[in-house]
């Protein structure tokens, strides 16, 4: 059997970029949050609170953690979508430890606070923003961190409750815990510790729905040219993408010509326009961006179809279908 070249170095890219988010999401985790005892939501998280609080090694809490929702997770979502869900979990692993192992610490035995002290918020900013980018990072790459993505994902299977709507609750949860550990202080300290615990749930999220927007956008092309055939021919070899030909008629010229409509990712837009440029410099191009782009080659649909709206749907077909035929009988 043949083997497909582009399949694998697609792969490999996948990992690759897996790899190098996951590095990010561990340096700026140990260098921002662990010397000032920031809290976050996820399985690091939690393994972030049972560290300040009792000293036991947040990379053990988090592969121990991981490795039971794993057991769970094979048998309800299967090994293939678990496979770099797993890879992920370990380098993860050793990323932290090896992370923690290079952290300098005072005379206390403590990590050194990058940014001096009373600059929690200041460090949780700027670690947030790093471990946000790092998490897009992962997931544009078709990757996963585990922990709560795993949950989330077994709940979804079974009950019609969004990704998100899981993840938030499971991270209100662990960042809630916080108030109950008597380790943290007094109530004041702990309820201080929950405010900066969800200011992290904010700045995360908004670095990460960012930073995948960004890669997501799209753009749309509509180009005049009396090249056409050959643009076509260029963008569709070069980029792959797919082209419509509209046919145009000039009112003030009264001259016929075939317009180009083309979708495609903004990160293109130069190329597309390097190829129109020495094709046809005299080309009329008109560039828009536009809200979504779903199908090959873009993004998928993700709403989801339940057995009433199936219903819903046949029941307006067959309404309409039986309209159509009294409307001809008559």
């Amino acid at each position: 059997m043949a083997i497909d070249h582009r399949v694998l170095w697609n792969e490999a890219k996948d990992y690759i970029g897996i790899t190098l988010g996951l590095l990010i999401y561990a340096t700026a985790f140990t260098l921002f949050l662990m010397p000032y005892e920031i809290v976050t939501g996820g399985v690091t998280g939690m393994s972030a609170i049972i560290y300040y609080a009792t000293g036991f090694k947040l990379e053990n809490t988090y592969m121990i953690i991981n490795l039971a929702l794993l057991v769970v997770a094979l048998k309800i979502l299967g090994v293939k979508f678990m496979v770099k869900t797993i890879y992920a979990i370990f380098t993860l692993y050793f990323l932290l430890k090896f992370a923690q192992m290079l952290m300098p610490v005072d005379t206390a035995g403590h990590y050194i606070k990058i940014l001096g002290s009373n600059q929690d918020f200041m460090s949780l900013l700027i670690g947030c923003c790093f471990t946000g980018t790092a998490l897009a990072v992962v997931f544009m790459n078709n990757g996963s961190t585990g922990g709560t993505d795993i949950i989330a994902a077994c709940v979804n299977k079974y009950r019609d409750v969004s990704l998100g709507q899981v993840l938030m609750a499971v991270d209100f949860l662990i960042i809630g815990s916080c108030f109950f550990f008597p380790q943290f202080g007094d109530i004041i300290s702990r309820l201080h510790k929950v405010v900066f615990g969800l200011c992290t749930m904010v700045v995360e999220n908004f670095m990460l729905d960012h930073v995948m927007n960004i890669q997501r956008q799209s753009v749309q092309f509509m180009i005049f040219s009396k090249k056409s055939k050959e643009i076509a021919h260029a963008i569709g070899t070069q980029l792959e993408r797919g082209i419509t030909i509209l046919d145009g008629h000039g009112w003030y010229t009264g001259q016929e010509m075939k317009v180009l409509c083309i979708l495609a990712r903004k990160r293109e837009s130069t190329t597309i326009f390097r190829i129109i440029k020495m094709i046809d410099p005299d080309a009329f191009v008109s560039q828009s961006s536009v809200i979504g782009v779903y199908g090959e080659g873009f993004d998928h649909v993700k709403i989801k179809v339940n057995k009433h709206h199936k219903k819903t749907l046949e029941q307006a077909t067959t309404s309409n279908e039986q309209e159509t035929n009294n409307n001809q009988q008559a």
